[in-house]
């Protein structure tokens, strides 16, 4: 958030909403170099479970590939997270038998609906792009998290 208000302030940035896609190239390319930086510092360090590394790795592939697709289209990067949430969940419900998911699970399909329609409301997306955002984020989570726990 310091360097989207930094672009912000040094006119880089016309708005912090960034409703047109031209908007989001630079924050989210920084954003992108942040997660990959952060991924590789965290796989160095040995005293940590290497399973915080790869959840990392997963969410920064979703930003990267959020990112790249960014300069074409505008995915919804709200629901693209919503979708890791959902997916997390699920994993977690899965893989971890006295783990349970219900609450968890409706909890976070309601909030992800919460966030759609604000979405929506605001007009900063088009339908179809909160449902591939949301689409996208759960499949590729649900992917790198079930191997992950495999």
């Amino acid at each position: 958030m310091i360097t989207i208000f930094g672009l912000r302030l040094s006119g880089s940035l016309k708005s912090i909403h960034m409703a047109e896609m031209k908007d989001r190239a630079i924050p989210f390319t920084i954003t992108s170099i942040y997660y990959i930086l952060t991924v590789y510092f965290l796989m160095q360090i040995k005293e940590l479970d290497p399973i915080l590394g790869e959840v990392l790795a997963v969410i920064t592939v979703a930003i990267v590939i959020l990112t790249l697709v960014s300069f074409f289209w505008k995915m919804s990067a709200h629901m693209t997270g919503m979708g890791g949430l959902i997916a997390a969940v699920l994993v977690l419900g899965l893989k971890f038998p006295t783990f349970q998911p219900l609450y968890f699970l409706l909890g976070s399909l309601v909030l992800a609906g919460l966030v759609g329609t604000v979405r929506l409301y605001l007009d900063a997306h088009k339908p179809m792009e909160i449902y591939v955002g949301l689409i996208f984020g759960f499949v590729l989570c649900f992917v790198g998290f079930s191997w992950i726990w495999a």
